[in-house]
Order: structure tokens, then sequence, then C-alpha cells
């Protein structure tokens, strides 16, 4: 199997020169009387270079072209869709990130209480239900590697939903001339009465962020708003890519060796009987073949010496393909820094590697994470300067910040970093008293464990309300009462007034 039988068609690859199409030349109409004039037939010279990989190569400086055409950019959603739909590998590959970034469910928050129930009746919304619609439009972002989500704001009090645009559905993305790396606008392809949409896609910023002729383009696409996200692309990539795209032709390959080792397990347990007949002529052949019928199992057969019966199977030979299977395994998880052990492949792992082979892939997922926050967080954004803005409030202009929290990604063998913490300590406590280190530098050592706890310190200000507090302790402990005097007599002072004692 050629493993870029399909990527490589993705891509506009040179293909040799083409013979042009035959050119005839043929006089002009002759006149009653004259001979016809003969109809010259001339081709074009054409020439081939022999070698048998010519056609796969191209000049490295030749071409700037990093994008897919519409179809085969369609037809990679397409084939993305079908691997993760069909085959239990593809399956795998995009639903554990997602299972590890938002199984433990994500909300929204700001510091302003009005704000912030905004931003909850939008994530709530019997619409919206980013609760329940989050794990798909991820998914999705993973498969089909772009996501469009034009809005739909209420013009009483700017209440935002979003809607859904297939990515089959985009025609072209628009960039700004000025700075390709931002999308400016969505072109769809046109329905079954030609109509196609113009769409600006959201920035989080006003319009004058842009340069006067971009907002110009940007005034011609009337039909709402959209936000536009996509992955797996570079700067000056118009369209994103599937996280699967690398690995469509590997799964396939991969789906197709279990499928065949199936074929090749039930053709082994297959066999069949030879019957010999001895000294008998064709004809007696030919009767006995349409009176033997298969026996039963558990049937009894009863024949003399001239009938031989022999249980054949197919010699089809030793074979052990466990070790391909995990060879061709490891390969596709491995390029998406997948652990084995997480797809059945437990093999000879332990605890301790375990956690360490995991190690890479949670790096992936944090990238993963922070990008879906950042979408969040500018979706979240625009929802609350819709709201003001359709309101009223006089604060259109003040920051807004919004935040996405997220579950944590793995849970923590924590025994090893509490002992850690415990010595950290000790040996700042030393350090300080020896005059080798100051306090707030100590104290930054024990953030830095700490912060693996899941305990965010920050060192200058903890210091300071750790003094403060040993001031205010101290400033207590100097206005408490005296101690009793050991003869009964109570000190000038404090004596207790007579009728309030006990």
């Amino acid at each position: 199997m050629n493993p870029f039988r399909w990527i490589g068609d993705l891509f506009t690859w040179d293909t040799g020169p083409a013979t042009s199409p035959l050119l005839k030349a043929t006089a002009a109409a002759p006149a009653v009387g004259t001979a016809a004039p003969e109809t010259v037939r001339v081709t074009e010279a054409a020439g081939r270079n022999v070698d048998g990989d010519e056609e796969g190569w191209r000049r490295l400086s030749g071409d700037d072209g990093r994008d897919l055409s519409p179809v085969t950019q369609a037809r990679m959603q397409q084939m993305a869709y079908f691997v993760w739909e069909r085959t239990l590998l593809g399956r795998a590959m995009i639903e554990l990130p997602i299972a590890f970034l938002l199984a433990g469910g994500v909300r929204l928050k700001t510091e302003d209480p009005s704000e912030q129930e905004w931003l909850d009746k939008f994530w709530l919304d019997p619409i919206n239900r980013m609760d329940a619609k989050l794990p798909k439009k991820v998914r999705e972002l993973s498969l089909y590697g772009e996501v469009c989500w034009p809005t739909f704001v209420n013009e009483a009090d700017g209440f935002v939903r979003l809607g859904y645009l297939d990515p089959a559905q985009i025609a072209e993305v628009i960039y700004d001339p000025d700075n390709t790396e931002q999308p400016i606008g969505i072109v769809t392809v046109r329905n079954k009465r030609h109509q196609q949409r113009k769409m600006r896609v959201i920035v989080a910023g006003p319009e004058d962020v842009f340069t006067p002729r971009t907002q110009k383009i940007r005034a011609d696409f009337v039909d709402g708003e959209c936000f536009y996200f996509k992955v797996n692309d570079l700067s000056n990539s118009r369209r994103g890519r599937s996280d699967l795209l690398a690995a469509i032709d590997w799964v396939d390959g991969y789906d197709e060796l279990l499928f065949g080792e199936l074929d090749r397990a039930r053709f082994m347990r297959s066999f069949f009987y030879d019957v010999t007949l001895n000294g008998a002529t064709p004809e007696q052949v030919k009767a006995r073949a349409k009176e033997i019928s298969p026996p039963k199992p558990g049937a009894v057969r009863v024949h003399n010496d001239a009938e031989e019966w022999e249980p054949q199977s197919p010699a089809l030979g030793a074979y052990d393909s466990t070790l391909l299977a995990r060879l061709l395994r490891n390969h596709i998880l491995g390029g998406l820094s997948l652990p084995e052990h997480w797809f059945g492949g437990g093999a000879d792992v332990n605890r301790a590697t375990a956690g360490e082979m995991a190690e890479p892939y949670l790096k992936t997922l944090e990238m993963r994470q922070a990008l879906i926050g950042l979408i969040l967080q500018e979706v979240g954004t625009y929802v609350i300067w819709r709201r003001r803005d359709q309101l009223g409030l006089g604060k259109r202009d003040a920051p807004i910040v919004v935040t996405a929290e997220f579950p944590e990604l793995s849970r923590k063998d924590t025994t090893a970093y509490a002992a850690a913490l415990q010595q950290v300590v000790s040996g700042a406590m030393v350090a300080v008293r020896e005059k080798l280190m100051s306090r707030q530098t100590a104290l930054a050592l024990i953030a830095s464990i700490a912060e693996r706890l899941g305990v965010t310190i920050d060192p200058e200000a903890e210091l300071q309300a750790a003094e403060e507090e040993a001031a205010a302790q101290a400033e207590a402990d100097a206005f408490s009462d005296l101690a009793p005097d050991p003869s009964g007599d109570q000190a000038p002072g404090n004596q207790v007034p007579e009728g309030q004692g006990p």
C-alpha cells in the first residue's frame, strides 16, 4: 500500500508536460471547379522525462501555494469524517483529547456581577446550550480544521446566539490585504437559487483596527457577522487542516490489516474432506460424488477399505501479525504523541513509565486547551460588548476581561510534591536564618513547589501579608492581660470593680 496515495493527490503536483490537441490547418473553401486542397494534420512537438518518479517532484522555490484547492479541502473533511466515524483508532484520536479537555465542564467568568449574569445566560440559553454543544464544536474543529459560527444579536437587549455554518459551505475565506494573517470575511457557496452570503469575521476590537482599504472591503459583507477559527495552519494559510490529515492513509492501512487478519483466521479454520475411491472407474467416482454429503458433527460414516476420507486444511503457514500491527499502530499514535497504552497496548508499561510517556501528549493537550480558552474568551468578550453597546450602558470602551475555566487535565501524584515541599521549606528556613537568602526568594522557592500542587502564590504579596499578620499578632500579644499574681493580689489597674467579679 502506498501510504501517500491520497495525501499526494491533495496537493497540486507537477505532472509533466502534456501533449496539446491536434491542430488542423484547413484552407478556405475552394472555388467552383477547382481541386479541394488537402487537409494537413499538424502535431505540436512534445517531450517527456522517462524518470519513473519525476512527476512527483517540483522546484522548492517555484511554488508558494500552501493551501488545498476547494475540491481537495472538501475531500479532506469528508475523509476525516469517514475515518472518525468508521475506525476505532480514528475515533480515539479525536475523542480522547475532547474527554481530557472538557469532561469536567467549562465556564466563562468575569469580575463584574451583572456581566457574569450575561455570560451565564448566554451559556445556558436553550438555543446556545454551550454546556452540551461545546464538545461538538471542539470535535468539529479537530475533524475539519476550522469552524464558523454566525451570530444573531437581539436588537432590543444585545443578547447573542450562535449559529453554525458547515465548513463544506464555505466557498472562500477573505483576508486582510494588508495583513495575510487576519481573516476579514466569509463567502459561502451558492445555494439552489444561486445566492451566496458574505459575512464579516468578528474581531475583538472596533472597526478602526483595520486600514481604510480593509474597512471598505468589509463594508461589502452585509449578511451578518460570524466567528471563524482554524487549527493546524500557517500564518499565510487560508484554511485549516484536520488533526487526522497526516494519519488518514495510515489509519486506513491499519484497518485493512486487521480485516485481513480476520479473513486469514477464517481461512485457517476452514477445511474440507478429500475422498479417495480405490479402484473406482470415472463413472463410479461421479456416481459416488452425487451420493456424498458433508458429515454433520458427531455423525458416523461407515465404509470399506476402498474408500478413504481425509480432512484437509489450507497450509498458510505460521505468521505472527502482532508485531506488524503494533508497529503500524505505534507509528500512527506516535505521530500524535499518544502513548501506546492509551489504545490498549499495555505491553511492558508500568506505572512509572506510563506517567513519563504521557507527558508529551499532555503538553499537546495544554496547547489545544489554551487555544480553546482563547476562542471562548473572544466569544465571551463579544457577548458582553454587544450587551453594553445595545443597552447603552456608557462603558463600551471599558476593558472586558473574560477567562475560561477548564478542568484539570490529569490527576497529579502529589505524594512526591508534598515531600519536596517539606524539604524546601526546611531548607529555605535554614538559608534565611543563616542570612544566605532573602525571605522573598525563599518564599519564591516555596511557591514553585506549591504551584505543582495546584496552589498559586505571589511571593511578594504573600510575604507582605505574612509580615502584616505577624505584626498584628505581636501587637495583640503586647496588649493582652497580664498573668495572675501568684499571691492572689490584683495588679494595679487590673482590679475587678465591685459587683462584677465572679
